[in-house]
């Protein structure tokens, strides 16, 4: 910013930290994703993630999931509900403390530094439409010998 001309960056008041999360799955094979978004980070918001996921995009065939070590990933009623798809779900758990060996981390930095970097938004919500936005035009773009193309939708 020039000097002089600095923009005022509103703040919220002390103790209330907004947070939205998004659940995803990149697909390396497509160059796809899927997601959700939720207000909470929590076994029943993965849930329904998992339930968008394997019953919606992908009703057949198998599927492998790599996944952390995080807690609502390894609760009983996520594992209830991975159990429902054993036959068809392989999962893959990566060792505690090594998330740059998922494949979505490298995703999650690319998303945050198309839709949040250098970017001043003035509330959460424009935030999440931004990240929402990046998520969309992602599924637009098809790899073609190293250039994007936009799908005929």
């Amino acid at each position: 910013m020039k000097v002089g001309q600095q923009r005022r960056i509103p703040a919220t008041q002390p103790g209330t930290k907004q947070k939205r999360h998004i659940f995803g799955e990149y697909n390396g094979m497509s160059d796809q994703t899927t997601w959700t978004t939720a207000e909470t980070k929590n076994s029943a918001q993965f849930i329904y993630f998992l339930e968008q996921l394997l019953v919606k995009e992908y009703p057949t065939g198998r599927v492998v999931l790599v996944m952390d070590n995080a807690s609502y990933h390894k609760s009983a009623s996520a594992l209830a509900a991975l159990s429902l798809f054993e036959h068809r779900v392989m999962v893959v758990w990566l060792p505690p403390y090594c998330s740059d060996l998922n494949p979505i981390e490298r995703f999650w930095r690319h998303l945050k530094d198309r839709a949040c970097a250098n970017k001043l938004q003035d509330t959460i919500e424009a935030v999440m439409d931004s990240a929402e936005q990046t998520l969309i035009e992602q599924n637009r773009a098809e790899q073609v010998s190293g250039f994007h193309v936009s799908k005929n939708l």
